[in-house]
């Protein structure tokens, strides 16, 4: 379409000639300084000190990688989340729609091809129309490019307060620096580079930062696809994304649409079928709103939180905190995950089944991991981020500890008491002194007095009694009385006998408990804390196993960290630290510090088997044959497990393992210290007397196992040696009160948490119920200790 000449840049006219000529010859040099101040200051002595104050501006433009979105994904590679300060996915200039580089250019900078990166035709149309009171821009795509750039480096370095913006604080001085950088990169880089950079980094919405997440955000598709009514009204959005929005403002939105259409016409970028048809098509967002951070995570919000944390607590990452979140919110990251998002699935599933509606907010948490790698493959609890009607919300994780072992947070609730799954690694450590699971020993012994002689090696004294005659302490306790009479090891802790693992432990020696415990990563998970200023004395403080209560479970213990200690029995006795990051990228390909199986000898391969052959046995004929669905090596596949229930039945475990996968289930109390009880208490419609470990905790754990391990392998556990399984049973009389005992001290332990749990700093663990279960196999604690 022919349009009409201006006779002002007509270079026919003689006007015309006179500043075209200027324009040409000076413009780069004095009449751009002249351009943006008052006719009247253009003197002589201006035109050179502005000469001399270009030639001082900087040349060289330092162009970072804007600020990319960082994605989280599966090890399927799903996403999980994303991660962003700003909202932006880089794609090259050949996944852009020609119509959207087409639009961008007629509206904003037709010329583009054409200038060195200062229009000075473009300067000198954009003078006169503003001293007519038309009011017009004149900066090139190039010198946009150039301010964005400047801006985000700004804002990526901290200093937002500095940054540049037409018409609000940018003067002569800026706008002089910019028409140099320009110049200076139109040398540097291609067109073709220019307008890639462009389009990637120019804001269009404060959740969407170049084009492709514009294209996400406002119409739910891809740069690439962009059709030409989309594309027109994007590349009118850059002179204002508020005034133009076609959300908050669609009138205006069209209205500015259909001029970039008017100019795509004119400068002969689409037909005039094509403008018809597009400015007849009504302006109707198709919004894909952007959800920024784990929380918003559909799938594994606390997993992946747990990722974020372990990132930001990584010094690979950056010197200090700020500059590892520059790194992981701006830096365009891949992270590569462990979770399998099948096994997230089932066991977001089964802990959202576990307390139904919830009104009461009990907590629960199933967590997995692979016992060869380590690798973690679901956690998953019943709980939403964010506030909601009718919702039980929560950000603090349950499945891990609240800091890891160099003091760095983790968010997380710390775990729970572990009660009767802590019994297994006094049996572990009977088999490791050569002992057979056959063995007899006086489960009727209810008495250890401040006398009794423990045996322990280790430097930490021994802590605690339980003495019905001594002060208000009580004897040891079974769930039910069938239980207080001779019986092999095997048979105590299948039936999960109190009285029968104190006559084991009694046998042994407390500090060859304390190794096993400390070689399989048991410890506790909240920190011990300084008692005056309560500081952080140790983030991750050992479950001292010579204070006598814990060997049934009193200090709170994370499921993440009971899992990966099963796991060591499936792993053949190595122990794999739990990881949750394979790999990460940056934005250019770069491999970044990830983590790696970190795994080590902790158990003799003998003892490792013995206990998973008695663990076998719980789900067979023992405490675990009361989860309902069913599930054991009898009815289903080899797999092995122990249930576990606190004091007062406000913590209820079972956590368990095939060859191939080892699980944490828990439910209980998450609130506060939790004190709660779960006892006469109504949960998911069903009223409880007690709730023990194979009630709820159980059908969680049955239910994934059931679906999940097979796919991870279920092959037989090997068989452990005949000396440990089928040694001649043996009875092993009661250890005879001494009256040296070995460094006993009176109460609980020492140094613990500060109020945190039911047997906390002093006193250690006290009474109620246990995991009542086949004839009476409990996980009651009574008395000091």
């Amino acid at each position: 379409m022919a349009t009409r000449k201006n006779p002002i840049f007509d270079t026919a006219t003689t006007l015309g000639k006179i500043l075209g000529f200027l324009g040409v010859s000076a413009i780069c040099g004095v009449l751009v300084a002249g351009l943006l101040v008052p006719a009247a200051a253009v003197s002589g002595s201006t035109a050179s000190g502005s000469i001399e104050f270009f030639d001082t501006l900087p040349a060289e433009l330092q162009v970072d990688p804007p600020s990319q979105s960082t994605k989280v994904l599966a090890a399927d590679g799903s996403v999980i989340a994303n991660l962003y300060a700003e909202n932006r996915t880089r794609v090259p200039l050949d996944q852009i729609s020609p119509y959207m580089k087409d639009a961008v250019i007629a509206i904003e900078d037709s010329r583009f091809y054409e200038h060195g990166g200062v229009d000075t035709t473009g300067i000198l149309r954009a003078l006169v129309s503003t001293a007519r009171g038309n009011k017009q821009g004149a900066s090139t795509i190039t010198q946009q490019y150039v301010n964005n750039v400047l801006n985000a480096n700004l804002e990526a370095e901290g200093n937002s307060d500095e940054i540049k913006l037409n018409g609000v604080n940018k003067g002569v001085g800026d706008k002089l620096r910019e028409m140099k950088l320009a110049i200076a990169l139109e040398k540097k880089f291609t067109k073709e580079q220019i307008l890639e950079g462009y389009l990637n980094i120019v804001f269009f919405n404060r959740d969407a930062y170049g084009i492709e997440a514009a294209s996400k955000f406002f119409f739910s598709t891809t740069a690439k696809d962009l059709t030409l009514p989309q594309a027109a009204l994007l590349a009118g959005l850059v002179n204002s994304p508020s005034a133009f929005d076609p959300i908050t403002n669609p009138d205006n939105a069209k209205k500015r649409r259909d001029l970039v259409l008017s100019a795509m016409l004119t400068h002969g970028k689409i037909t005039k079928a094509q403008y018809t048809s597009a400015v007849a098509t009504p302006v109707k967002p198709k919004v894909t709103p952007a959800r920024q951070g784990c929380a918003y995570s559909p799938t594994a919000p606390y997993f992946c939180d747990y990722v974020l944390h372990l990132l930001l607590n990584n010094p690979a990452y950056g010197a200090d905190a700020t500059e590892r979140e520059k790194k992981v919110f701006r830096g365009g990251l891949t992270i590569k995950t462990t979770l399998d998002p099948k096994a997230q699935k089932i066991a977001q599933d089964q802990v959202n089944a576990a307390a139904g509606a919830n009104p009461d907010k009990w907590g629960a948490a199933l967590v997995s991991m692979e016992p060869g790698t380590g690798k973690i493959t679901n956690m998953a609890q019943n709980t939403s981020w964010f506030e909601g009607k009718g919702k039980f919300d929560s950000q603090i994780n349950f499945s891990v500890d609240q800091y890891d072992d160099q003091g760095n947070d983790l968010n997380g609730l710390g775990g729970a008491q572990p009660g009767s799954t802590m019994k297994p690694f006094t049996f572990a450590e009977w088999l490791n002194e050569g002992k057979s699971m056959n063995t007899i020993v006086d489960a009727t012994q209810r008495r250890y007095p401040q006398s009794f002689p423990w045996r322990n090696t280790c430097e930490t004294p021994t802590v605690g009694w339980y003495d019905s005659t001594n002060g208000d302490s009580t004897d040891l306790q079974n769930a039910e009385e069938g239980y207080y009479r001779p019986m092999s090891v095997l048979d105590g802790l299948k039936n999960s006998i109190n009285t029968a693992t104190f006559a084991s432990a009694a046998q042994l020696d407390l500090c060859g408990i304390q190794k096993v415990v400390d070689a399989v990563g048991l410890h506790e998970g909240l920190p011990t804390r300084d008692k005056d200023t309560n500081a952080v004395v140790d983030p991750n403080p050992k479950i001292t196993m010579t204070t006598i209560g814990n060997l049934l479970g009193s200090r709170q213990t994370a499921p993440l960290t009971m899992a990966a200690a099963f796991a060591t029995f499936a792993n053949d006795g190595k122990y794999c630290a739990p990881i949750a990051i394979t790999s990460v990228t940056d934005q250019t390909g770069a491999q970044l510090p990830a983590q790696a199986p970190a795994c080590r000898d902790a158990l003799k391969p003998e003892v490792a088997r013995g206990v998973n052959y008695a663990l076998q046995q719980v789900l067979n004929e023992g405490s675990g044959s009361l989860i309902e669905p069913r599930i054991s090596t009898r009815t289903n596949f080899p797999i092995a497990a122990k249930t576990g229930t606190s004091n007062n039945n406000g913590s209820t475990w079972v956590v368990g393992h095939t060859m191939g996968l080892a699980t944490a289930a828990w439910f209980g109390d998450p609130l506060g210290s939790q004190q709660r009880a779960g006892q006469n208490v109504t949960v998911n419609g069903k009223f409880y007397t007690g709730i023990d470990g194979y009630m709820i905790a159980g059908p969680m754990f049955s239910r994934f196992m059931s679906e999940i391990a097979p796919g991870y392998g279920t092959e037989p556990f090997p068989e452990p040696p005949s000396n440990l399984l089928y040694g001649t049973p043996q009875y092993q009389p009661p250890v005879q009160n001494n009256p040296v005992p070995n460094n006993p001290v009176q109460g609980g332990n020492t140094g613990g948490d500060t109020g945190s749990n039911t047997g906390g700093s002093t006193g250690g663990s006290t009474g109620g119920n246990g995991n009542s279960g086949n004839n009476g196999n409990g996980d009651s604690k009574k008395g000091n200790g």
